[in-house]
């Protein structure tokens, strides 16, 4: 398959993404998208402790794209719905999912990522400097390649920690906030180890014969 090149088309996804690890094992990672090339949209990946990787998209088309560029066992569309009130967010995903979580004080990383205009922060070149530091302070990653030879850069611009979480999923409950551990796999990147919320632009990158969103 071939790699994206420079001038193949890219879309860009801003708003943010959570990362959460609870006692059963089970790490959940919640994308939430106020702007984006499908309208405003959520999606929840989760990993299982048995390895069993489940994405909840809210509709066909979306849920179509994210399986063309992560990697999933198995793909369900529901109503992935986030309420946010205060440090306090909701999650649901019809009868599938009620996840909810409150964010803490900004994180040391936060704090730099402040710094960066919101323009740099989502230059896909600025991903050049960021990804090194990434790899070696958070275990994550801001640039690779991703599935159906499309590439992905990660622009975040805030960072806060996570202090609480409860999680059901399909009625059993998954215990308390935990360590996002081991690595989720998705795709070429990872959360951070510690459970947190990213204030966030991702940039996908096309292979050239696509243009734009499935329709």
């Amino acid at each position: 398959m071939k790699p994206t090149r420079p001038g193949s088309p890219r879309l860009r996804f801003d708003g943010w993404i959570a990362g959460v690890g609870t006692a059963s094992g089970t790490r959940l990672v919640l994308g939430h998208w106020p702007r984006s090339p499908f309208g405003p949209f959520s999606d929840v990946m989760l990993e299982r402790e048995d390895g069993h990787r489940l994405l909840l998209a809210p509709t066909r088309r979306t849920a179509d794209f994210i399986a063309g560029t992560y990697t999933f066992d198995e793909v369900r569309v529901a109503p992935v719905r986030v309420r946010v009130t205060d440090d306090h967010w909701a999650v649901t995903a019809g009868a599938l999912l009620d996840l909810r979580f409150t964010v803490g004080r900004r994180s040391r990383p936060g704090l730099l990522l402040r710094a960066v205009p919101g323009p740099l922060a989502a230059w896909t070149g600025w991903t050049r400097l960021t990804d090194p530091l990434a790899r070696v302070l958070l275990g994550a990653r801001t640039r690779g390649s991703a599935g159906g030879g499309r590439r992905e850069w990660y622009g975040a611009r805030d960072a806060h920690r996570l202090t609480a979480v409860r999680a059901v999923h399909e009625g059993r409950d998954l215990g308390s906030l935990a360590p996002v551990e081991p690595a989720v796999r998705f795709g070429f990147g990872s959360t951070p180890r510690t459970p947190g919320l990213v204030r966030i632009t991702t940039t996908v990158g096309l292979p050239r014969a696509g243009s734009g969103p499935p329709s």
